[in-house]
Parts: C-alpha cells; sequence; structure tokens
C-alpha cells in the first residue's frame, strides 16, 4: 500500500480527469496505473505529476500505461527544462525519432531542443 501512497495524487488525477477504464494495482513492489485519457493534454498532466514526483524516472516503482482515447486531436508540447526527446517520447508512448521526425522543421539536431519550443506530437500508430 506505500507505493498506492506515494503516487497518491496522480491516481486522483487520474480519476478526477476522465481517465476511463483505470485500473490501479501492485505488484511485485512495483505500481501498475492503467486506463485511457480523453485527450493528449490529460496524459501529459499525469505524466508531469509523475514527474514532480520521481524527476528522473529512477525508483523504477511505476509502470504509467495511459492511452489516448482514438479520435483524440494531435497535441502540441511546450518544452521545459530537463527534458530531451527520448523523455518527452516516453510521455506520450513514441520513441524520440518519432518526435525528431514530426519537428524535423524545428529540431536541426536532436540532441540540442530549448525551452519553450511547442512540439507537435504525432499520432501513435
Amino acid at each position: 500500500m506505500a507505493l498506492q501512497d506515494k503516487y497518491k495524487e496522480l491516481v486522483d488525477a487520474a480519476k478526477g480527469s476522465g481517465v476511463t477504464n483505470l485500473q490501479v494495482r501492485e505488484q511485485d513492489n512495483v505500481l501498475y496505473v492503467d486506463g485511457e485519457a480523453p485527450s493528449f493534454t490529460v496524459k501529459d498532466d499525469l505524466w508531469k505529476i509523475y514527474d514532480k514526483i520521481d524527476p528522473d524516472y529512477r525508483a523504477s516503482d511505476l509502470v504509467l500505461n495511459i492511452t489516448v482515447a482514438a479520435g483524440a486531436a494531435p497535441e502540441e508540447y511546450e518544452v521545459v527544462p530537463g527534458d530531451n526527446l527520448t523523455k518527452i517520447g516516453k510521455k506520450f508512448g513514441l520513441t524520440w525519432k518519432d518526435v525528431h521526425e514530426a519537428n524535423k522543421d524545428l529540431i536541426k539536431n536532436p540532441d540540442l531542443i530549448q525551452v519553450g519550443w511547442k512540439l507537435k506530437i504525432p499520432r501513435k500508430a
């Protein structure tokens, strides 16, 4: 139950933001949170909460498996301090290459992105 306490803010936000088919279970010292968000924005907000709780994703005690409802419009993501393409891709279930490819007009070097850039997030195929 300690993990559910640690991630209570995240689970409460998922419940309050319209995540459907929400399932929260603890197994082998890992908390699994599954569900379907109504938009990319809701999914991104959940990742922001996770990032606040475990900024470097080093605890390895949470699997956040939130998909986005079919038909949700593509989203934009604003780069924040500490972001890189891999981290952004993971938030949306994509690879860094997917994010880079969708933003080649803006990103000349995938290792150099700037805070404040608004990136297009492609839909996961």
